[in-house]
């Protein structure tokens, strides 16, 4: 085990090469099982494996996560992982000093990069270390890491007796140090709660799995979060026809998150076309202003989820996650915290792109003032943010997001589709 005042350590490399396999593919080896030893509480009689990424930037992506610097590596003995890591792009690989025989197997089958571990340190190829290693399963232990110890370089932290208050702890210790901290985590759930433990995360993680799975869902994870990087591309729609159409059940979705002005959820009966509907957080005369609810529509119509999904606002529970997007197309994701289903008076709201087009855009809407649409965005101009539905007539401008209108499960599919 490594002593907690250990000197500073270098940085890890990052690959540049793009991930690749050989052509002279071969079986991987049996792995042999891990065996602990007392030179490392890391178990280093087996074979280690760490890929790190780089997420792309995420502006607002939340202020929370900030995976733009984030880094995973994965620490497995199964070569069906490391075939599943290497397809995505992670490709530094680490072993213990026993299983040189192992990576120059792996070596013939992909390009990786491969470093090595022994007695607590991790070492690339030419013997610099890059890398410490430091179990933690009391406070006291915790206490004793301190960004003066390590100044720069990697630390990768067990936390044997896992929780959330110690990866608290370590962020708040290490915030504003040039020292990189990982921590070890055994599924994609603690992974997430450390890259996201006091809004910031940690630097890193060790992903300790055998499950191919878990490595999906943790990459799922990432894309998810790098999406809100990206800006949606939004049109500018004419009204051509608002009118009232009776009663019907209708779907407020309160959030886990707080929205801003120009912000709400992309909503629309047909999934070719989702209208951009407004927060309830602009004051009003007539209620107290709710920004975190969203008056989103009835129980049929389309909303628009994370990875370029939708669902039915009545699939819509806590828990579950939707896009929030601004009035310029940042997005973000956002956890809903419960869905409120109430009968409700309804207005039904048509839209064209052009006065050409044949194709109708449609939505149906609570008739109340605080149901709002947003209007386009025009640079530096002054002008309103949204239009309450109660003030609606042919000719405003709304803005729409228009994407393929056939759809499985959510899933934009191929096929011929009329929908009116």
């Amino acid at each position: 085990m490594a002593s907690l005042s250990s000197a500073s350590v270098s940085l890890v490399r990052t690959p540049t090469h793009l991930p690749c396999f050989r052509s002279n593919h071969g079986k991987v080896q049996s792995l042999n099982r891990y065996s602990k030893t007392k030179t490392t509480h890391l178990s280093i009689n087996s074979s280690l494996r760490m890929c790190s990424i780089a997420a792309s930037d995420s502006p607002l992506s939340t202020s929370m996560y900030e995976l733009s610097s984030k880094k995973v590596w994965i620490w497995t003995e199964n070569s069906q992982v490391m075939t599943a890591a290497v397809e995505r792009g992670w490709d530094t690989f680490i072993f213990s000093s026993q299983n040189q025989g192992l990576a120059n197997e792996w070596s013939k089958i992909a390009l990786i990069d491969p470093l090595f571990i022994k007695e607590g340190e991790i070492f690339d190829n030419a013997g610099e270390r890059v890398a410490t290693i430091f179990q933690v399963s009391t406070p006291s232990e915790l206490k004793k890491l301190h960004p003066e110890a390590h100044h720069v370089g990697n630390v990768v932290i067990d936390l044997l007796d896992w929780q959330v208050i110690p990866a608290e702890n370590i962020v708040a210790e290490f915030q504003g140090s040039k020292t990189t901290v990982f921590a070890v985590s055994k599924s994609p759930a603690e992974a997430q709660l450390f890259l996201e433990a006091l809004e910031h995360g940690l630097g890193g993680v060790v992903l300790k799995v055998e499950d191919v799975k878990a490595v999906l869902d943790l990459k799922e994870y990432f894309n998810r979060r790098n999406e809100v990087h990206n800006r949606l591309s939004l049109t500018k729609a004419t009204i051509t026809q608002v009118h009232a159409v009776g009663m019907g059940d209708r779907v407020c979705v309160d959030l886990c998150s707080l929205m801003r002005p120009g912000e709400g959820l992309l909503v629309g009966s047909f999934a070719r076309g989702l209208f951009l509907v407004h927060s309830e957080c602009l004051e009003s005369s007539y209620i107290a202003s709710r920004p975190f609810r969203v008056n989103a529509g009835p129980v049929h119509a389309y909303v628009a989820t994370p990875g370029g999904k939708t669902s039915y606002l009545s699939e819509l529970k806590a828990g579950k996650e939707v896009m929030v997007v601004d009035q310029t197309g940042k997005m973000r994701t956002a956890i809903v915290g419960r869905v409120k289903i109430e009968t409700r008076p309804l207005i039904l709201v048509e839209a064209k792109i052009d006065a050409n087009d044949q194709t109708v855009y449609s939505i149906l809407l609570q008739t109340a003032e605080t149901v709002a649409l947003v209007c386009p965005h025009e640079g530096n101009r002054t002008q309103k943010t949204v239009i309450p539905v109660t003030s609606l007539k042919a000719g405003d401008e709304v803005l729409l997001r228009l994407q393929g209108g056939a759809r499985h499960t959510g899933i934009e599919i191929k096929e011929f589709i009329v929908e009116n």
